[in-house]
């Protein structure tokens, strides 16, 4: 499998907006068909739900929609070209958005080198389309012997019926990352062999597959298969092994194909990094101290800063920072952090970390409260996961005097329209004051992946200087129609909307 890129498609920002941004891992691999005598490509491309914008059908479900479009050009020439739409999976409700799901789209080329183009579009929003190059190289045919890419798959069942998924008796899922968690206890692999007897002739062979540490190319003797196979013009291999005791660290996954004498017929390596810091007394893999990372060797700081990446992490990275946070280890927390950001930026991973941990500082000054870390709050969750604000309203002690008895709608109140008698001449509304706690207001001019002048209202209810969220209109945030009752301890009547509702609706 070849690994691509991630993807993040957000607005040009000094700010990465991680959290508010579509997330993809795209890679491919390629195969031969006996049947057509052509190679042919297999793409996956692997989303995080929460990263998408769901929208509501008419059946009431939430569905999100990508624009995919994958071209392999040769010069100025167009080889392949395929455009389409990519639906989500349904949801409910749009608290149900923590997990991910593939796509798997295979088509035929010649052999030859080309660039492999994909262009990647949420349509849920207006958010710019993103597109990675790579270059593709096939070389296969029916006479030489030859390995398809070495996949890792995520799972493997027996096939029912044939689908996209189904190769060798089996529906595979790939497996589209190179990060490997200590939640997953096997690594499954799958890979082809094209022609092997026209070398062999009815000989059989060994598969050999094993882990070796990259930096130093030594085995793990623990991790270990072999399968005696017998020749012809494809030979499937599925196999796993046991990476439970496996120590944090970069490494490949090796398959090799050797004669009845033992000699290396052919072979493929494919990297992935594994976080395993339950597991200690492994070789040491990476030297961090001389990435931007080294400079951190303070743990119990380092943990704050593992901590302070939820806002923008995907669920399983925030499975493993838990983890992390928990033990010691100061090298895993190094790798951590130093793989969180190379991911996403891997030309400027020290500058995007940096921009971050300038919010953080800021957060942590600003937004802390006894004994709870300001990145714990609401305001320092908002102000990393968005960046700064654009507008800040601070109210400690705010009155307003006004007419009530306006709904949200601009209406007098239906029970305010007449008199106890019934009397229409009597319709009116009230003046009186209207006492508010403490509040914030906060508006984003523009959030990626929602609309216009977002604005969050933060209250301080006991007056006792901690602020958690009230309400907001951005996508995916705390909504509550009652919530300028609460901030006034109900002097409002239902549906009235009063001089705080009144900026809330104008985001100032």
């Amino acid at each position: 499998m070849k690994k691509i890129a991630f993807l993040f498609l957000a607005l040009v920002s000094s700010h990465l907006m991680q959290a508010q941004d579509l997330r993809a891992m795209f890679s491919y691999s390629t195969f031969y068909s006996a049947a057509t005598k052509m190679p042919y490509v297999e793409t996956y491309l692997s989303f995080d739900a929460w990263t998408m914008v769901f929208d509501q059908q008419p059946n009431g479900v939430y569905r999100a929609t990508a624009e995919v479009v994958i071209v392999a050009r040769q010069g100025d020439s167009v080889c392949y070209v395929n455009k389409y739409d990519l639906h989500s999976p349904t949801v409910a409700t749009l608290e149900e958005l923590d997990f991910s799901f593939i796509d798997v789209h295979r088509f035929s080329l010649k052999n030859g080198i080309y660039d492999l183009e994909l262009t990647l579009r949420d349509k849920g929003n207006d958010v710019p389309a993103a597109t990675v190059t790579e270059k593709l190289a096939l070389n296969y045919d029916d006479t030489h012997p030859a390995m398809s890419s070495l996949v890792m798959m995520a799972t493997a069942t027996p096939t029912v019926e044939e689908n996209v998924l189904s190769r060798g008796g089996y529906d595979m899922e790939p497996y589209v990352s190179d990060f490997v968690p200590e939640q997953v206890k096997q690594l499954n692999f799958y890979y082809e062999v094209y022609n092997i007897n026209q070398e062999l002739g009815k000989k059989p062979f060994l598969a050999v597959a094993y882990v070796e540490q990259q930096e130093t190319g030594m085995r793990y003797e623990g991790q270990r298969s072999m399968m005696r196979k017998y020749s012809s013009a494809m030979v499937p291999v599925y196999g796993s092994l046991d990476i439970a005791e496996l120590p944090s660290g970069n490494y490949n996954l090796v398959v090799e194909l050797r004669n009845s004498e033992n000699e290396l017929l052919m072979y493929k390596k494919l990297p992935f990094f594994r976080s395993n810091p339950g597991v200690k007394g492994g070789e040491k893999i990476s030297d961090f101290a001389s990435t931007f990372v080294g400079r951190y060797t303070d743990e119990e700081q380092l943990n704050v800063y593992l901590d302070a990446l939820y806002p923008i992490a995907s669920e399983y990275e925030k499975r493993v920072s838990r983890d992390l946070i928990k033990r010691p280890g100061l090298e895993e927390k190094q790798a951590f952090l130093y793989r969180f950001w190379q991911e996403r930026a891997p030309m400027n991973a020290e500058i995007e970390w940096l921009k971050y941990k300038e919010r953080i500082d800021f957060v942590q000054a600003n937004f802390s409260y006894p004994r709870t870390m300001g990145i714990h709050t609401d305001r320092g969750r908002v102000y990393l996961q968005y960046g700064p604000p654009d507008f800040v309203r601070d109210e400690k002690n705010f009155v307003s005097t006004r007419r009530l008895g306006v709904t949200h709608s601009g209406k007098v109140n239906p029970m305010l329209q007449s008199g106890s008698d019934g009397n229409d001449q009597f319709a009116t509304s009230s003046q009186g004051h209207i006492y508010y706690l403490p509040y914030q207001l906060w508006r984003y001019n523009k959030l990626p992946m929602d609309d216009p002048e977002r604005v969050f209202l933060f209250w301080d209810e006991h007056r006792s200087g901690y602020y958690t969220l009230l309400n907001s209109n951005a996508r995916g945030e705390v909504q509550d129609p009652g919530w300028e009752r609460r901030l006034c301890r109900q002097q409002l009547g239902d549906n009235e909307v009063g001089e705080v509702g009144e900026q809330f609706e104008r985001g100032y």
